[in-house]
């Protein structure tokens, strides 16, 4: 993969939220990743701001399900989520336009 853990990646949302491209989002994202880097974490996006903490929560606006080191290439740009999603590697339940919309919220690279 990288030099970041999957882990890393999911942390550095903090730092990489785009604030101007969610003005009004208020969200709660859940991603569960499975397999060697798997683990739960928690993003929230309320005011402006974005928060990250490892956990679940009940009632997600959305939730992201994913073998951890396949989405962390997906959060490098190496893999496309969109073609992910359609070959069943990468499930989304919930608020699917915000699943489209997420991308926009953060600058990665």
């Amino acid at each position: 993969m990288s030099d970041y853990s999957v882990k890393e990646l999911i942390f550095n949302h903090e730092k990489a939220f785009r604030s101007d491209k969610a003005v009004g989002v208020e969200a709660v994202i859940q991603y569960h990743l499975t397999g060697d880097e798997g683990g739960d974490y928690v993003i929230y996006i309320k005011d402006d701001a974005c928060k990250v903490e490892d956990g679940t929560t009940d009632n997600p606006t959305m939730t992201l399900t994913a073998d951890g080191r396949y989405f962390g290439d997906v959060l490098l740009g190496k893999e496309d989520g969109m073609k992910g999603f359609m070959q069943g590697k990468l499930k989304l339940a919930g608020d699917l336009n915000l699943a489209m919309k997420l991308t926009t919220f953060f600058k990665m690279g």
